[in-house]
């Protein structure tokens, strides 16, 4: 594929994330955005519908998670799609687990609940996997 060509798809895809982060509040459920904007050290953790609140996590997750495997499959091809997959499925259920466990046990701090959700609604693990990826192909 073609250097340019190959740099517009993954600037393009990275746009697709930011539109994703853009339009977060107008199209997925979560009533901690206001919460963590807030003074959130001193007021109660809001009730939340849990199974929409879910739904909506999980289709964040799968948006952030499909442009962040289109921008690994466009720089390093095919060599690395089934680990993202893989890495991505199995660090979901890890997470998704945790700020359920978060949530309903009060011995969490809300930094723990803070940090988790964020890990699920941001595409932060690309950032991770492309100098990942990189060192191993230079390395191998």
């Amino acid at each position: 594929m073609n250097l340019y060509l190959k740099l517009s798809i993954v600037a393009i895809l990275f746009f697709l994330l930011i539109l994703v982060r853009a339009f977060a509040s107008d199209i997925f459920y979560d009533p901690f955005t206001e919460y963590f904007k807030n003074d959130y050290l001193y007021k109660e953790i809001p009730k939340i519908h849990i199974g929409k609140f879910f739904t909506h996590i999980f289709f964040r997750y799968l948006l952030n998670t499909l442009i962040s495997i289109g921008i690994i499959v466009t720089l390093y091809q095919k060599q690395y799609l089934k680990f993202s997959i893989q890495f991505y499925s199995i660090t979901f259920v890890i997470l998704a687990c945790l700020l359920l466990t978060i949530y309903y046990l009060p011995v969490f701090s809300n930094f723990t609940l803070f940090y988790v959700r964020r890990f699920l609604i941001h595409p932060i693990f690309i950032l991770l996997l492309i100098p990942a990826f990189y060192y191993q192909r230079k390395n191998a």
